[in-house]
């Protein structure tokens, strides 16, 4: 069955479209499906599904596949181009090549001449081919100059702006670095392997493989991002932090690097801070009406405790930002002790932790607290002592916010018994928790209405979300498009829950009553969970169930 044929019969594309893009292979004397690709009817991802189908050929994700480096340099980057196609792996002494058309037998003989090698084809998709091809043909004079001249690691100082003269690691680190901005990257990841160096890039809360560097620059390369960000290059025994401050594609970019020991060496990893981009407003947290509406409402009283909750990675520590931004004018001292400080508040006196120098939270919080504050961020509680002077605090006059790895927002409670502070001090102190989590949002572009399947529609029932709409529960999905890398998924949104404690939740503390009563209360006051806060944002197309149930899959 041809491709065509075989899109329309799956309902991807209609036979209008078939013939308007075959009237348009004769003047372009492109391919059917690229075409259809060309004018919007499928994408990518769906093309190469269906050519797998058709030719009965593996299809392949090319930014989730590690590409080996001795593969990739058997053929020219001119004939990679020219046939758009990359060579991946060897596997049982064949050449595996992805191609954006595997019937492409001139090709096939072009690189079985080039290589000696059987070549076995997969299917990939033109556009993931291109950026691998730009990506991974441009590092190899860099990297082979690099193998050349191990020694050029400290030629060239950490401020220095690297050009063509530079040394050729400070130009590898620069072009990942840029890679990782560009893509949007959160973190940089440098594993090292037994025989290799991994590195990949954290997007949209996902790792992704971005190069495979041969062993031997493992070395260089973790000396030099210790040059650049001020720690001991000769300590590989102990864990060490660092910063870098940079300017990357006109940004102002804040990187916190950390170091790791392990079998194969040193790991690195690199959280990546676009300063440019500046502080988000409350209205931009994309809360519901109903959370916006408490949280404002409790960031504006003269005292108490409010905790922001989650994971490692949720977003607490910008939402903090959030409200210190609203909450900073003339007539109000703010003060905060963070480890470290990620963002630059005008007006906001800002402690950075130090432990090596004896400077801890509790330490800076207790020494802050004498320069009179009306309001004080505490970037995390982390220890009984910390959690004791925040809760003494907020019950002395001062608004004190801060953060706390709890599941959810009512475990933030048992979370600071467990710690060690009495329930008679923790619920007059307590005023809000609010619990986030991060989740992929649909990708814009190829974004489209698809029917609730019916274990999604029990789940928006259980919620009491379906509205009577048993038929007509219509979801938004990504088809996958150049634009999101073929995942469907383009940048992330948070989902929360926000607990007000009441009286009757403050009598319960100190009572010590069960889980399940505090549940009940809350529920009986319209408390909405963060996973119906969730499903209301997959409803309103912003996110995915998938999404969702992955993010409170813990609850």
């Amino acid at each position: 069955m041809k491709i065509g044929e075989m899109l329309v019969k799956s309902g991807q594309v209609s036979p209008h479209q078939v013939e308007e893009a075959m009237r348009n292979q004769k003047t372009t004397k492109k391919r059917l499906g690229e075409l259809l690709v060309d004018m919007g009817a499928v994408s990518e991802r769906q093309l190469v599904d269906t050519l797998a189908v058709q030719l009965g050929l593996p299809a392949v994700k090319l930014y989730e596949v590690p590409i080996d480096r001795s593969v990739l340099l058997s053929i020219s980057e001119a004939i990679a181009r020219k046939h758009c196609l990359v060579p991946i792996q060897r596997v049982n002494g064949k050449i595996r090549v992805a191609m954006a058309d595997p019937l492409n037998y001139e090709a096939l003989e072009e690189v079985r001449m080039l290589t000696g090698s059987m070549i076995q084809p997969v299917i990939a998709g033109r556009t993931e081919i291109e950026n691998t091809i730009r990506k991974m043909y441009r590092l190899e004079d860099t990297m082979n100059e690099i193998l050349g001249e191990i020694d050029l690691v400290t030629a060239v100082s950490p401020e220095e702006e690297p050009d063509e003269q530079s040394a050729p690691v400070v130009r590898l680190v620069h072009q990942i670095i840029q890679s990782a901005v560009m893509q949007q990257a959160s973190d940089i990841h440098i594993d090292p392997q037994e025989k290799q160096v991994v590195v990949r890039f954290r997007i949209d809360g996902v790792l992704h493989i971005e190069k495979v560097l041969p062993k031997a620059m493992q070395s260089v390369l973790t000396a030099r991002l210790k040059i650049m960000s001020k720690i001991n290059i000769a300590e590989r025994r102990l864990p060490q932090d660092g910063r870098i401050h940079l300017q990357v594609e006109r940004k102002v970019i804040d990187i916190r690097v950390s170091t790791l020991p392990t079998v194969y060496g040193e790991s690195v990893v690199l959280r990546i801070l676009d300063q440019s981009a500046g502080i988000k407003k409350i209205i931009d947290l994309e809360l519901s009406e109903m959370n916006e509406r408490q949280f404002r409402r409790m960031i504006r009283k003269p005292n108490g405790l409010i905790l922001i909750s989650g994971p490692t990675g949720s977003g607490k520590t910008s939402t903090l930002y959030s409200a210190l931004g609203e909450l900073n004018i003339p007539d109000v001292k703010i003060v905060t002790v963070e480890d470290p400080v990620e963002y630059n508040l005008e007006g906001v006196s800002q402690v950075h932790v130090n432990a090596q120098i004896g400077l801890t939270f509790s330490k800076g919080l207790r020494s802050i607290l004498r320069q009179d504050p009306n309001i004080v961020m505490v970037g995390e509680v982390r220890d009984v002592e910390t959690a004791e002077i925040v809760v003494r605090a907020s019950l002395t006059g001062h608004l004190v916010l801060s953060t706390i790895h709890t599941n959810n927002a009512l475990s933030a409670v048992h979370r600071m018994s467990d710690m060690g502070i009495d329930r008679y001090l923790i619920a007059p102190s307590l005023a809000c928790v609010m619990a986030q989590r991060l989740v992929r949002k649909v990708c814009p572009v190829c974004s489209q209405k698809v029917p609730a399947r019916e274990d999604e529609y029990r789940l928006f029932e259980l919620s009491g979300l379906t509205q009577g709409d048993n038929d007509n529960l219509k979801l938004t999905k990504g088809k996958g498009c150049g634009a999101c890398n073929q995942s469907g998924y383009s940048g992330r949104l948070a989902i929360h829950e926000v607990l007000v404690v009441d009286e009757a939740l403050r009598r319960m503390i100190i009572q010590n009553q069960p889980v399940e009563a505090m549940e009940r209360h809350l529920k009986e006051g319209g408390f909405q969970t963060i996973l119906a806060d969730g499903l209301t944002k997959a409803r309103q197309g912003l996110t995915t169930v998938e999404e969702v149930l992955k993010a409170v899959s813990d609850e």
